[in-house]
C-alpha cells in the first residue's frame, strides 16, 4: 500500500457498504462481516447499510441484519425505494398516482409515504411510472407499464442492476434487464435511476452526517453500481471480490476501484494498518 492509498483511508469517517455479495450472499452471512463491523467501532469509523434492492421494506432489511446477529438502527439503513420517494417529493411535488413495477413490500412503502398505486387498467391513469426489480412480476403488469411508458409519462428507475445476486442455482432478474425489456418494446429508457451509480444517495447518507465526500466511502461487489457511485460522488469506492465482480470484470471496465480486497475482511485489515500507523 502505497502514502496516498494510506492518507485516502486516514481520512475515511463513515463506510457506506453494500449488502447482498459483500456482507452476506443470498441467505448466508458471511462470517468475517461481524468482526469486520466490530472493527470499525473500534476505529471510530460509523457506518451504513446501502443497497440498490427496493424489493423489501427497511424494516425487513432491519430484522434480516438483526436475525444474521447484525446490529442495525433504522438510520444506518438506505434503499432506493426511500431514495425514490425522496426523489418524487423534490422533483415532482405535485406527482401523487403512481404505476409502479414492484413488489407488494415496495408499493407499500410508497402508499405509506401518501402515494397512490394504480391498478393495472386503462382507466386508472397514472402521472409518473416507476420501475423497480419486482419478484412478484407478471406480463399483464409488464404490458400495462410499457403502455404508460409510452404515452410520454415521467419514468423513473430504482436502480440499474441486471442481477440480483443469490446462493441459489438461478438467476435472479433485476431491475435494469427489466428496463431493458421495457426500452425494447417502448424505445424508452427511465428518465432518471435512482440508485446507485447515482451519487446522489451516497451524498446523502455523507451529508446526514456532516461528512465531506472525501470522508466517505463505498464498498460493494460491483464496479457499475457501487464503485461507480463512490468515484461519482469523489468518495472511496471499495470493490469487493466476494460477489458478482471478478478481476476479469476489473480488467473489461473503465472504472478503476480506490481499492480491490477479496471482501470486507481485507479492506478491515487494511484500513487497521493505516489509522493506527505514526
Amino acid at each position: 500500500m502505497d502514502t496516498r492509498q494510506t492518507e485516502i483511508l486516514r481520512k475515511i469517517k463513515h463506510i457506506a457498504l453494500d449488502m447482498d455479495g459483500t456482507i452476506y450472499l443470498g441467505k448466508t452471512l458471511f462470517p468475517f462481516t461481524v468482526p469486520f463491523l466490530e472493527k470499525l467501532d473500534r476505529l471510530g469509523v460509523t457506518y451504513s447499510f446501502l443497497t440498490n434492492n427496493p424489493s423489501e421494506s427497511i424494516g425487513h432489511y432491519i430484522t434480516k441484519l438483526r436475525s444474521m446477529g447484525v446490529p442495525c438502527t433504522r438510520e444506518q439503513m438506505y434503499s432506493t425505494a426511500t431514495a425514490a420517494i425522496d426523489y418524487i417529493r423534490t422533483h415532482f411535488p405535485k406527482v401523487h398516482r403512481l404505476f409502479i413495477l414492484g413488489t407488494p413490500s415496495m408499493v407499500s412503502q410508497f402508499t405509506d409515504a401518501g402515494f397512490i398505486s394504480c391498478q393495472d387498467s386503462p382507466e386508472d391513469v397514472p402521472e409518473m411510472v416507476v420501475a423497480a426489480f419486482d419478484k412478484t412480476l407478471t406480463f399483464p403488469r409488464l404490458c400495462r407499464c410499457a403502455w404508460w411508458i409510452s404515452r410520454g409519462l415521467p419514468y423513473i428507475a430504482t436502480n440499474p442492476d441486471s442481477v440480483c445476486p443469490t446462493d441459489e442455482k438461478t438467476i435472479l432478474v433485476d431491475c435494469g434487464s427489466i428496463c431493458a425489456c421495457l426500452e425494447n418494446a417502448t424505445g424508452r429508457k427511465p428518465d432518471v435511476v435512482i440508485g446507485k451509480p447515482n451519487p446522489d444517495i451516497l451524498l446523502g447518507v455523507l451529508e446526514k452526517r456532516g461528512l465531506k465526500p472525501e470522508e466517505g466511502a463505498m464498498i460493494g461487489d460491483r464496479l457499475y453500481t457501487d464503485v461507480k457511485a463512490a468515484l461519482n460522488a469523489g468518495a472511496c469506492g471499495v470493490l469487493v471480490l466476494s460477489g458478482e465482480s471478478t478481476m476479469d470484470t476489473v480488467r473489461q471496465s473503465a472504472d478503476t476501484p480506490t481499492f480491490i480486497c477479496r471482501d470486507i475482511e481485507e479492506f478491515g485489515e487494511l484500513l487497521e494498518n493505516a489509522k493506527l500507523q505514526k
